[in-house]
């Protein structure tokens, strides 16, 4: 019974109403409709007749017919005479704690004065708009057609006036969270279904027998309309609001916060602000086996209940209580329902606050960005050490996160010393390479530690090759000191001769397997090389290999070391940040809308352009002093924790 639909049913149901009136008018003397205030203090008003100065109150909701506990006529009034619509009125300042987007301002009379006479509207106008109908009228046709007496004897007492309730709910969504479709039809559906939900609450005031509720707010029918709002948000949100109102630093699935003043004598009852975090809501949906509409209606059935005194934090009898009265409203409005003590437990289980208003931490989790607005237009990451783990490889979590960053339209770049060809093969195994993933050869990136990058379409925009002199020293350093040695050429990689270690760059670090070139002269010959890689032990690459050439190329080239045990002869001036730079300039964006992930001595420079520079915890201790922030390690997918702390 959701959205459309029930809103024909209803216009239907009003119709029918409105036919049955006019074929069959009422009698004289009609039924009358079930008082909300309690007698006593509904007889409160002085004269001589209890019955004549007690004041008749009805509640409009244009709730469903079924939607009422009371089966007397009167329980739920539809009109459906053509008339004028008025404009949405605003909140006044000091209706809510809260503000949020889906509402025309719009002045509103004072509180403290009069209440303007009242626009029409027709019928259903302003149903999905969250307005709801005001009107007075006098019931029965004695009222109206008194009869003056023949005798000079005092007049019959005028026979009770009747008022109707106004139900008023404000449903908005905060501006942090993004306009997700389905939120949105939630919140369209709320309009209607808030009203129909505080109808039975407030009609079952004057029946209840519950001995653990606080009994403050009782009598309704002193006032000509009841205000609600709820507010959905995210877990952040929702976190900061419950630290601010409540001091505790903790996310919570629901907050209620009442804005009634007792002996307040004003004709709005104002109950107060209900926030509900949808991000919570949807996991524990998902949990439970029913939609995220379901989810929200039964946190907001609890907050209007809350603030109407009911409490399951004070003992287990005002929670068993609670949890009767929710039921019942969910019950008569056929939604679906979640036993609160078994509700306790489940969140219980989560890293969120439970239930019972005890907190843990809310680390945002896989599905709950789109709750989210985006902080950056683009992520940067590195691979080996970064976005692969120990075992060179992308873990579940680190591609869920990278697929739903896209979702939300960031753009993720590759920026590596790796081989396109390898970044491709790595992420093809999670499903992101080729035209619907992250990298692909008609994308973006950044490779050969900054020596080759691809713009738009995947086009060559910058090459920078090493110097001949200084790749003929390194291949025969590494024929005379038998050290392995790779020579990277675009897509290809070269080496001297064979070797477990020339091996395993293929195996296991996914790079273009080696081939075997005869001399020096043939490869040179044949070949542009853009960087040359040394394979040592970390020991050798330490003591000897790198102070040995940090000092034989001075001027000429520079050394990178991405990993322990690779040590890099590459161009001068030139590094992954250059890169990161030239594809910036070439895509028009600003260092201020790039994060930017890393954990090697080469992700220096990246790290230090990008607005936000995340330097992993198994990083190099000089990444790690330039970055903003220190995240998890590779192998505690720190790429998926950077981006939903972070990013997000």
């Amino acid at each position: 019974m959701d959205g459309p639909n029930e809103t024909q049913d209803i216009i239907r149901s009003a119709e029918e109403n409105q036919t049955d009136q006019h074929e069959n008018p009422p009698p004289p003397n009609p039924i009358p409709s079930h008082p909300l205030s309690s007698p006593a203090a509904a007889a409160g008003g002085g004269g001589s007749s209890s019955s004549a100065s007690t004041t008749m109150a009805r509640i409009v909701s244009r709730a469903l017919p079924f939607a009422s506990r009371s089966p007397q006529l009167g329980a739920a009034l539809i009109r459906s005479a053509p008339m004028r619509c008025p404009p949405l009125p605003a909140a006044a300042p000091t209706a809510s704690l809260l503000s949020w987007r889906g509402f025309t301002p719009s002045s509103e009379p004072s509180r403290s004065a009069p209440p303007p006479p009242p626009l029409p509207m027709p019928p259903f106008a302003g149903f999905l708009a969250g307005i709801r109908s005001f009107r007075r009228g006098r019931r029965g046709q004695s009222a109206a057609r008194r009869a003056q007496p023949q005798d000079p004897i005092p007049s019959p007492p005028p026979a009770p006036k009747e008022s109707e309730i106004e139900l008023y709910a404000r449903i908005g969504i905060d501006d942090d969270t993004p306009e997700d479709p389905e939120v949105l039809n939630i919140v369209e559906i709320l309009k209607l279904n808030v009203p129909m939900a505080m109808k039975i609450a407030l009609d079952g005031l004057l029946d209840s027998n519950y001995k653990t509720r606080d009994t403050s707010i009782s009598d309704v029918g002193r006032y000509d309309k009841v205000e609600v709002s709820v507010l959905l948000c995210n877990d952040n949100f929702i976190q900061n609001l419950n630290k601010e109102w409540r001091g505790e630093d903790s996310c919570i699935e629901m907050l209620s916060m009442s804005q009634y003043i007792p002996d307040l004598d004003v004709p709005i009852l104002m109950l107060g602000d209900i926030v509900i975090s949808v991000e919570t809501a949807a996991r524990q949906a998902e949990e439970r086996g029913h939609t995220l509409l379901d989810e929200v209606r039964i946190l907001a059935v609890r907050g209007i209940l809350r603030l109407l005194g009911f409490d399951h934090q004070t003992s287990d009898e005002s929670a068993v209580e609670i949890e009767k009265e929710e039921q019942l409203i969910l019950k008569s409005l056929r939604w679906k329902g979640k036993n609160l003590a078994k509700s306790v437990l489940d969140s219980g289980k989560r890293h969120t606050e439970t239930s019972d208003g005890q907190g843990t931490s809310g680390l945002k989790r896989a599905g709950s960005l789109r709750f989210y607005r985006p902080k950056f237009k683009y992520i940067f990451c590195d691979m080996d050490g970064t976005l692969l783990n120990s075992k060179s490889q992308v873990t579940a979590r680190n591609a869920e996160a990278l697929r739903e960053a896209r979702s939300r339209r960031v753009n993720i770049v590759i920026a590596t010393g790796k081989a396109r060809p390898a970044v491709i093969d790595a992420l093809n195994m999670v499903d992101l390479s080729g035209r619907t993933g992250i990298v692909s050869e008609s994308s973006p990136g950044i490779f050969l530690q900054g020596l080759l990058v691809y713009g738009l379409q995947g086009r060559e925009i910058y090459k920078r090759n090493l110097d001949q002199e200084v790749c003929r020293e390194a291949l025969l350093y590494s024929l005379e000191q038998k050290v392995p040695l790779v020579a990277f050429s675009q897509d290809r990689c070269f080496s001297m001769y064979d070797d477990p270690l020339v091996d395993s760059l293929h195996y296991v670090y996914h790079e273009p397997k080696a081939e075997i070139v005869s001399s020096i002269d043939q490869l040179l010959g044949t070949a542009e090389i853009q960087k040359v890689l040394f394979l040592e032990t970390p020991e050798g690459i330490s003591s000897a290999l790198r102070p040995f050439w940090e000092k034989a190329i001075e001027g000429r080239a520079r050394v990178v070391q991405a990993q322990p045990d690779m040590l890099e002869l590459v161009p001068p001036a030139t590094s992954k940040g250059n890169g990161v730079k030239i594809l910036l300039d070439h895509l028009c964006i600003s260092p201020d809308e790039v994060m930017a992930i890393g954990d090697g001595e080469n992700d220096i420079e990246m790290l230090q352009l990008a607005s936000l520079g995340v330097a992993l915890a198994n990083g190099s201790e000089k990444t790690k002093a330039v970055a903003n922030i220190i995240g998890a390690t590779n192998d505690e997918d720190g790429v998926a924790q950077a981006i939903y702390d972070y990013a997000f």
